[in-house]
């Protein structure tokens, strides 16, 4: 069950928000648990009970932890739960991926166990293990109500793709919580603001971007290439983000206050500053929890090159089990580490428009290691856009393809800019008569457009896959 569908606007969604209203307090919390988790059964009905344990496991461990804090049991059973967190994780992620590797290796035919991904499991399991560790670190209470640690982990609204929300930045809602009508209104403007970036946008740019990946890359132009590739670098985003802000904003209708997740990244004029705007949660995750504890930027530049390449391998591997995301978080390491080195003062001295097309050329590649999975096809993609295999740069396909969608890449480049934002905080901003009038109206009319739209197109189309369900 995705946000982006009938299933879940027009049943799910109105009976569960219709329950939620009407129980009082702290019932709201069952009622929470109870919807989350027919949302997570109605997808996995089996990995509902993995996800059950990892919860006991965890509610069980931050107990213990905090009954022995200060002393090296507390180590111990902290060792225990990251343990047991990434067992399961790595089971379900890597292990035909490595079975693979020991049979090309070794030439044994061990069978693959094809055990189906869980969903949300990289999310959650991140979200527990950041509990414990908080826990034994004193910053963050111990829950000793299970049913509210139920709740913190399977919220369904950022269940599945986060944002990775952390125990102590919900811990006051979980216990006390009174969304008012203005909260309520400004969730469900952004779930309709993530619902458009989501339908209109990243599915439309989606196909494109399929049907330029299934052609035979010796063939395709280098403008075709681009076209596919820049496709898929805003299908993503849109994608992602636009169900951060439908997450987000059910997450205010319920009285809740997630962390953001996207701060207009395509804006940037650096790779660093990329990864400061571009799912923040996980981001700042591995910073606080990995970076940090292996020593940051405090033991000398060669310590921190070392945490910087470990950090991005272990991102790049989160994202699944391929040389394609360990050559994507490498591909990134290499660029940030030359930022620490020299290239960071080089961009600051610069025009921030030459750090943008700079950010952007590595991006863009990045975004080709990302998505195609083997070298043979990274390899010819990168020819093709770089007009390497023979093709003319320009031809008569990639010209039809550039005016079919140059619209729709239009309205992508404004919406990932902050420029609609600013407009919209200029206009609130005026005084005059006719701004206030144009307000008010654009207040009431675009949301009921936008939402018209999207149901018009979730109706329609068949095409409507979720990029980050596969992680």
């Amino acid at each position: 069950m995705i946000f982006s569908s009938v299933l879940f606007l027009f049943r799910f969604l109105p009976i569960f928000l219709l329950c939620y209203y009407l129980v009082p307090g702290r019932a709201k919390n069952i009622v929470l648990l109870a919807g989350s988790l027919i949302f997570y059964a109605w997808g996995e009905p089996v990995y509902i009970l993995l996800m059950l344990f990892s919860i006991l496991s965890d509610y069980i461990h931050g107990i213990l932890i905090g009954r022995f804090r200060g002393r090296k049991a507390a180590k111990r059973l902290l060792v225990s739960s990251i343990v047991i967190n990434l067992l399961l994780l790595g089971f379900f992620k890597y292990a035909d991926f490595l079975i693979g590797l020991i049979n090309t290796a070794s030439g044994a035919s061990i069978p693959l166990l094809k055990l189906p991904l869980p969903i949300g499991i990289s999310f959650y399991t991140f979200q527990t293990m950041s509990y414990t560790i908080d826990v034994y670190r004193g910053e963050a209470k111990v829950q000793r109500n299970f049913l509210d640690f139920a709740v913190f982990v399977t919220m369904f609204p950022q269940l599945i793709a986060g944002p990775i929300v952390k125990y102590r930045q919900v811990e006051e809602d979980l216990h006390l919580r009174k969304p008012d009508i203005e909260q309520i209104r400004r969730g469900a403007m952004r779930f309709i603001v993530g619902l458009a970036k989501k339908v209109l946008l990243a599915n439309n740019l989606g196909q494109l971007w399929n049907m330029i990946a299934a052609m035979d890359y010796s063939e395709i132009s280098g403008l075709t290439a681009w076209l596919g590739i820049l496709a898929f670098a805003f299908q993503i985003y849109f994608d992602f983000s636009g169900y951060s802000d439908m997450a987000i904003g059910l997450g205010d209708c319920m009285g809740f206050h997630f962390p953001e997740n996207f701060k207009y990244p395509y804006i940037s004029a650096s790779v660093t500053e990329f990864w400061r705007r571009w799912h923040i949660t996980l981001s700042s995750w591995f910073k606080e929890y990995v970076y940090i504890p292996l020593g940051g930027n405090r033991k000398g530049l060669a310590r921190q090159i070392f945490n910087i390449l470990v950090v991005w391998m272990l991102t790049g591997i989160w994202h699944g089990a391929g040389i394609n995301f360990l050559l994507w978080g490498l591909w990134f390491a290499l660029f940030l580490i030359l930022e620490k080195l020299f290239l960071g003062k080089i961009l600051r001295a610069v025009p921030p428009m030459l750090g943008r097309i700079y950010t952007w050329l590595v991006v863009i590649v990045g975004w080709v290691l990302f998505e195609l999975p083997s070298f043979d096809a990274i390899l010819g993609y990168l020819r093709a856009m770089f007009g390497q295999n023979g093709v003319l740069f320009i031809d008569r396909r990639g010209m039809y393809l550039n005016a079919e969608y140059s619209i729709l890449f239009a309205l992508a480049v404004i919406g990932s800019t902050p420029l609609v934002s600013r407009l919209s905080a200029g206009l609130a901003q005026a005084k005059s008569g006719g701004a206030i009038a144009l307000r008010r109206v654009l207040e009431k009319v675009l949301p009921a457009a936008l939402l018209l739209l999207s149901i018009a197109y979730i109706v329609e189309a068949s095409y409507n896959p979720f990029l980050y369900f596969r992680f």
